[in-house]
């Protein structure tokens, strides 16, 4: 496979029918992504970055719904996503930084002082790129209640962030 994240060879999954076409990996700008196990209405490809011991862990995933090989137009915007990662990550956090201390979040006095901290008790980001062209980071780890249970999600258009929000089961 190439760095361009063009699809394997082969069958790339065991699967029979539509999702026996689809690439069993991915290669995004040196972030080998590998599919995932998916409700047969869409495709989800996974990946991890390789962190030192005692980093957080991060990782990207790429979905198409319905299930089918990802377009350029997607792979294009996941090779942006993987190879400014760590920037993107830091711009959800000065964005959440800045966003939480609207009213309508509700943070109470000692989750608004996190928001003073060198580090925002944000951990574990997951980028998910949609196939249409639609993207996020996930902050998986959070101690504000707003991250209670899924975490916090914050929302780009570009590499932009444009919302924040806390994910519960109701979503």
């Amino acid at each position: 496979m190439s760095d361009n994240g063009a699809p394997s060879t082969g069958s790339g999954t065991e699967e029979s029918g539509v999702g026996a076409e689809l690439p069993a990996s991915l290669l995004v700008a040196g972030l080998l992504l590998e599919r995932t196990e998916s409700p047969p209405s869409l495709a989800c490809w996974t990946g991890c970055f390789p962190r030192p011991a005692g980093m957080d862990p991060a990782g990207v995933s790429l979905v198409v719904e319905p299930a089918a090989a990802p377009e350029d137009s997607t792979l294009q915007l996941a090779r942006e996503v993987v190879s400014r990662f760590d920037a993107l990550v830091d711009r959800a956090l000065e964005y959440c930084r800045i966003q939480l201390r609207e009213r309508c979040f509700a943070l109470t006095t000692e989750e608004l002082g996190w928001l003073d901290l060198p580090e925002l008790p944000l951990a574990a980001p997951e980028a998910t790129v949609w196939a249409d062209r639609a993207w996020a980071i996930r902050f998986a780890e959070s101690r504000f209640r707003l991250g209670d249970p899924h975490g916090i999600l914050v929302t780009f258009d570009g590499t932009r962030p444009v919302d924040v929000e806390g994910i519960d089961d109701e979503g």
